[in-house]
């Protein structure tokens, strides 16, 4: 069965941060996004915006079509 793309997303987001060596309060601050908004996309409570995809990857130092094909091979597995 396959997981829902937010817990897929989460699961991507949680894995490319702490890769970065980033806490969940630095990458809210170098995304200009809250704390618990990062908390809550890592648990696959909120979904991005395409705008929020952007505003992550560039401090976890990723290109936004890497950061979603991670998330379509979590999908593939």
């Amino acid at each position: 069965m396959r997981k829902p793309i937010e817990i897929l997303f989460g699961e991507a987001l949680r894995d490319l941060r702490t890769k970065a060596g980033l806490s969940q309060e630095a990458l809210a601050y170098e995304s200009d996004l809250d704390r618990s908004f990062i908390s809550m996309l890592e648990r696959g409570l909120k979904q991005p915006t395409i705008s929020t995809l952007f505003s992550l990857s560039k401090p976890l130092r990723v290109k936004p079509s890497d950061f979603i094909k991670l998330i379509e091979e979590g999908n593939e597995g």
